[in-house]
């Protein structure tokens, strides 16, 4: 059993997987994550430091569900993240659409050449049978 304290509040919980919050605060993360996601929608032109201000939410907070995909704004939004590998300017995620094809491409070759089948060593290469003498030359 891991014990921690509540990233959020202080408090020890324990702790299985995720963020290091306990249930309580994880709970109102996930409401305030719901305020957040109407409000946008509902403003589709807002900026982050705007969310930030009225809903009483972190822009670092808000920043990480974009990252997350959990959160996304409109073409036509402000808003805008840098691709994590190329720099272009995204909505939502760490990597734009060309960047993830790459990746995947990469992942997908990296495990077809791992799972291609390997060549097995034919035993009758070399027939020969070959002997060694006690003093460590070859015999023919």
């Amino acid at each position: 059993m891991d014990v921690r304290n509540c990233k959020g509040c202080g408090r020890l919980f324990n702790y299985v997987s995720g963020p290091p919050l306990c249930p309580a605060c994880s709970k109102a993360l996930d409401t305030k994550f719901e305020e957040v996601k109407e409000y946008v929608y509902d403003h589709p032109r807002v900026g982050i430091q705007e969310v930030s201000e009225e809903l009483e939410v972190s822009v670092s907070q808000i920043r990480q569900w974009i990252r997350e995909e959990r959160l996304s704004f409109a073409e036509d939004s402000m808003i805008g993240l840098e691709c994590e590998s190329c720099g272009i300017t995204i909505k939502t995620g760490r990597f734009c659409k060309a960047c993830k094809d790459k990746l995947a491409k990469g992942f997908g070759d990296l495990y077809q050449k791992d799972n291609a089948p390997q060549k097995k060593k034919d035993s009758r290469e070399n027939p020969k049978m070959r002997f060694l003498d006690q003093s460590g030359e070859k015999q023919p």
